[in-house]
């Protein structure tokens, strides 16, 4: 073996402990940044080819590894934007240049435009409910946008769908035709009545008078008023017509027969569309009564916090109690998580080895739980880094000694000259 080879080798020992040393520091550093994923070191050999009598020294490479795969303990706070991941996935945010990447750094709060932002400026991403369902892309983050929830006061969305499910009693007298509610005469004459708030298009309350009479073989006739056109003290005439009617069909067990329509459409006066589902409800031999009843939309309010879903869903909650979904939050994830590119600012962008996005809801698609009010730790452990620091630099040493002795043959045999 040459002395220069002996240097050679001993100084990539070195240099291999000296990025050891470098992984420790960095681990050590991040003890507390919220979803750090500790970097390790690993050793190889290289090898060269040698003679029978001579040893052809080789060196040891180094490869950096993350741990980006292992799970970190919560740490649960008092903030609903603060989102932790239990189990695969990772949140997609977007950096200065709209550029996007992955995290596991949940520490989200409302900056000055409303945008949700992370310690390191970096903005969570979701997709916006306005338009109803999102389109997701599994391959992409095509169609999301900044989650921003500055933007969510004082609303008003008028109401476009509800559920009343009632029993109908089986044993109510027939109501003639011209005594039927949708007569609209002051003789109208029905077994039960429901009244339901909905909104219109500015967020005034429309209460909806739903009336339920008898028609004979099964029948009933169910029509919607406005109750502001029902008659000084409440009820007919009304001063306009029904909003709509139905004629619901139950069958000898009392449920809602074949070819029976199961829901009832109109429009809300000054408002949208509206379509109310009676698909639960019965007909038997008790008295009338509401099995369940609601109505979406809200009046003009203000938000008053929001709440986060253990699925994704960002909830606006407004003074008045309604809870309206404003956007989703996906999560991301590739095959071979450990093998993404760590960035500043605690996030990934995905590399050659790491596979392809994968996008997706928590809670499906092997995807994990999403955890508001909590944030994934650190997964340094400081005593095994101490440890790791202290052999390091046993084995630093340990070669410096080598490359000593090396250099100290060197001067032998060049002193051989004299």
């Amino acid at each position: 073996m040459g002395l220069y080879g002996m240097m050679r080798t001993s100084a990539s020992g070195m240099a291999a402990q000296a990025n050891r040393l470098g992984t420790v520091a960095d681990n050590i550093a991040n003890t507390s940044t919220t979803g750090y994923k500790r970097a390790s070191t690993e050793f190889s050999s290289l090898v060269l080819e040698s003679g029978n009598s001579e040893f052809l020294s080789g060196s040891v490479e180094t490869r950096i590894r993350y741990a980006i795969s292992e799970q970190g303990a919560f740490k649960f706070t008092t903030s609903v934007t603060d989102l932790a991941v239990k189990g695969n996935g990772f949140f997609v945010v977007s950096g200065n240049d709209d550029q996007t990447f992955l995290t596991r750094a949940g520490s989200f709060v409302r900056d000055g435009e409303g945008d949700l932002v992370n310690a390191a400026g970096f903005k969570l991403m979701g997709y916006n409910l306005a338009g109803g369902s999102p389109n997701v892309v599994t391959n992409s983050t095509a169609g999301l946008e900044d989650v921003n929830i500055g933007a969510l006061a004082l609303q008003a969305n008028p109401s476009t769908e509800g559920e009343l499910f009632v029993n109908l009693p089986s044993n109510a007298p027939v109501v003639a035709a011209a005594d039927l509610p949708s007569a609209n005469a002051a003789t109208a004459t029905y077994s039960g009545k429901t009244s339901l708030v909905s909104y219109d298009n500015l967020g005034n309350q429309v209460t909806l008078d739903v009336y339920s009479s008898n028609t004979g073989g099964g029948a009933w006739e169910v029509s919607v008023f406005d109750h502001a056109a029902a008659a000084a003290g409440g009820g007919f005439p009304y001063t306009s017509g029904p909003l709509t009617t139905s004629t619901l069909s139950f069958d000898a067990l009392g449920q809602l027969a074949a070819g029976s329509p199961t829901s009832v459409a109109f429009t809300i006066p000054n408002g949208a569309a509206f379509t109310l589902d009676m698909s639960q409800s019965s007909q038997l031999a008790t008295d009338y009564t509401v099995l369940g009843a609601s109505v979406n939309g809200n009046a003009s309010s203000e938000v008053e916090r929001v709440e986060i879903s253990d699925d994704g869903y960002l909830y606006a909650v407004f003074e008045n109690g309604t809870r309206v979904a404003t956007y989703r939050i996906p999560l991301a994830d590739v095959p071979s998580p450990d093998n993404l590119e760590p960035l500043a600012g605690n996030v990934y962008a995905l590399g050659v080895q790491s596979g392809d996005l994968q996008v997706g809801f928590a809670k499906s698609g092997g995807f994990g739980t999403m955890v508001s009010s909590a944030l994934e730790q650190s997964t340094v452990d400081l005593a095994s880094e101490l440890t790791t620091m202290i052999e390091s630099e046993r084995n630093y040493t340990a070669n410096s000694k080598v490359f000593q002795t090396g250099a100290e043959l060197m001067d032998v045999l060049v002193n051989l000259k004299r």
